[in-house]
């Protein structure tokens, strides 16, 4: 019997997935993910300089450097890379599903649902300020957001081992499934008529989701709709614009102080 299309083409993705790759370059991220052991990693490249200033994580790896010349460093990143003399090739990292991550039951802070937030140094900015916060995870679509790359980990500063990073295949699908689950959704706007404040005291003691949109085309019409509000960062002066990964820092350390009751 002929399995149906979209079985075939699941099969596919997830092969692919299994073979997928990400090269993290630069002596934190590549610290960070060589004692991170739920990372599988594959091949380590290092300069003798390097490899003596991460002694100690490879050894906790269990891992054999190849030493390179850094004349000649042999790791296939891009050329504008910094790499400082590491490079680890990895598989990446599977934080498991939405429920398990979000479920309100648990203890946790808030979650951040990026809106095809496509630049990686705003993602890892992102990813760093989350965790500082204690958000719960960052929420992406699987596509036309940025994926898990070393210039995204080098930007996380190592926040990209420790938080999750949950790609999902439509993001107003996985909207709508925490809102079911008892989640508050707060669109970042900043045409919106209600402050962020206002909106988190609204959300009351359910958990709250902060959604941001990309710089420019902003949230689309549909994750505006799956919004339980729409909320603004009230500004001192009449113009200017936080970026949203200033936003995003923003927007957690308002959420954190509200839950606080502070």
């Amino acid at each position: 019997m002929k399995k149906p299309a979209w079985v075939i083409e699941k099969e596919r993705a997830r092969r692919a997935a299994a073979a997928e790759t990400v090269w993290l370059f630069g002596l934190h991220a590549v610290r960070d993910a060589l004692m991170n052991p739920a990372r599988e990693r594959l091949r380590l490249i290092a300069t003798p300089n390097a490899a003596d200033r991460l002694a100690e994580a490879i050894a906790a790896a269990g891992i054999a450097p190849e030493i390179a010349d850094p004349r000649r460093f042999p790791a296939p990143l891009d050329p504008g890379s910094v790499h400082q003399g590491a490079a680890l090739e990895v598989r990446p990292l599977d934080w498991g599903g939405l429920r398990d991550r979000c479920d309100p039951r648990a203890p946790g802070g808030p979650a951040v649902l990026l809106d095809r937030v496509t630049d990686p140094h705003n993602v890892g900015a992102i990813l760093r300020s989350a965790e500082v916060f204690g958000a719960r995870a960052v929420i992406a679509p699987a596509h036309h957001a940025a994926p898990e790359t070393g210039a995204l980990a080098k930007a996380a500063s190592g926040a990209l081992e420790r938080l999750p990073y949950l790609r999902v295949r439509n993001l107003a699908d996985a909207m709508q499934a925490l809102r079911a689950m008892g989640w508050h959704l707060l669109g970042l706007d900043g045409a919106a008529q209600v402050t962020l404040s206002e909106g988190l005291r609204a959300a009351g003691s359910a958990p709250v989701g902060l959604v941001l949109g990309a710089e420019g085309p902003g949230l689309r019409a549909r994750t505006r709709e799956t919004c339980d509000a729409l909320v603004r960062i009230p500004a001192a002066g009449a113009f200017g614009s936080l970026n949203v990964s200033n936003a995003a820092a923003v927007a957690l350390y308002a959420t954190t102080l509200a839950a606080h009751g502070a």
